[in-house]
């Protein structure tokens, strides 16, 4: 079970909002069944926004997918209901540390780019290029 909420000025725009994202989840690759339930959107008064929860029951082929969707919609709250215990392959573990690590550096990009200077920018690249030309020496040394 995935918890969500979902925010807007109006309850037709909440519940909306909610029924594609639930629509996007249930057509995500390896999910193998969604239902979600949107709760009646509360709020409005005083010109504030209209909110709801969505509960989401979803299967997915693997934990790597289900990893991967706590990663880009966070949810408020999570709740596995099967299995009792995850035992994971090395392959396993490899896949979902390699997700978790292409999101994360997705997130310090967008963050990076959005709120530095241009010279951070360009320090940051300068550094990259470096941290490239070592790593181009040390794959030449462990091929000789």
């Amino acid at each position: 079970m995935l918890y969500f909420d979902v925010h807007a000025k109006s309850k037709e725009t909440v519940q909306e909002l909610g029924a594609g994202f639930v629509n996007t989840l249930i057509h995500k690759k390896d999910v193998v069944f969604a239902l979600g339930e949107i709760d009646e959107p509360i709020g409005g008064e005083d010109g504030k926004n209209f909110s709801a929860s969505i509960e989401v029951k979803i299967l997915t082929r693997d934990f790597a997918t289900l990893a991967s969707i706590c990663m880009a919609h966070s949810p408020y709250s999570v709740e596995i209901l099967r299995p009792d215990e995850i035992k994971l392959s090395l392959n396993q573990v490899h896949d979902l540390l390699g997700v978790i690590s292409a999101t994360t550096a997705e997130y310090k990009k967008f963050i990076i780019t959005k709120l530095s200077k241009p010279e951070e920018l360009l320090e940051l690249q300068e550094s990259l290029k470096k941290r490239a030309d070592m790593g181009k020496k040390i794959l030449k040394k462990g091929g000789e």
